[in-house]
């Protein structure tokens, strides 16, 4: 389903920090710094966006590791990163910090439900994708009733994800099925 307060959003996934590196962590609300080599992606993703894309306004997750990423864009752009906490990745609950490959093994029906995904998962203390989706499309809603478009939106791939996932007849249940690399820029 297209929304038309998509139009002339973009999303952008922050860089790559420690925990995204296999084994992969779950992050979640965790405040998880860049690594090097995101600090260097997230050059990468300034010099695409300065060269190609004109953008009127930049909005950033208020997490460290999309916070950074959106600031190292703001230099090469001009422009400054308004935040938002809405852009959060998921609230992940009790697996943040734990890596997925230990939550197969101890919790293998949880993680079963999490890899088909779907209107009705919910991270065991923390929220539903669905949840999730609600906040992302209203802070989405909100950057393109400013009016400054066209607009990046630096946030994390579960977001990104959920976002996609609207357009799919599938709707979250299409959430596993979405690739989003480390400063993957995505237009909805």
């Amino acid at each position: 389903m297209s929304d038309p307060a998509w139009d002339g959003v973009l999303l952008a996934r922050h860089g790559q920090t420690n925990d995204n590196i296999e084994p992969i962590k779950v992050q979640g609300f965790t405040d998880t710094p860049l690594n090097d080599t995101g600090r260097r992606q997230a050059a990468e993703l300034a010099g695409r966006v300065a060269a190609g894309e004109a953008i009127a306004s930049l909005w950033s997750s208020d997490l460290s590791r999309a916070r950074e990423t959106a600031e190292i864009v703001g230099v090469a752009t001009g422009l400054q990163a308004r935040l938002d906490p809405r852009f959060r990745e998921a609230n992940r609950g009790r697996w943040e910090g734990r890596r997925f490959i230990d939550i197969a093994r101890e919790e293998p029906d949880l993680y079963a439900a999490w890899l088909n995904a779907g209107d009705h998962f919910r991270f065991p203390g923390g929220e539903s994708l669905l949840e999730q989706q609600e906040r992302v499309t209203a802070a989405l809603r909100d950057v393109h009733a400013t009016g400054e478009l066209p607009a990046l939106v630096v946030c994390h791939g579960g977001s990104i994800r959920v976002m996609l996932c609207k357009r799919d007849p599938r709707g979250l249940y299409a959430f596993h099925d979405f690739e989003v690399p480390n400063v993957a820029v995505v237009r909805l």
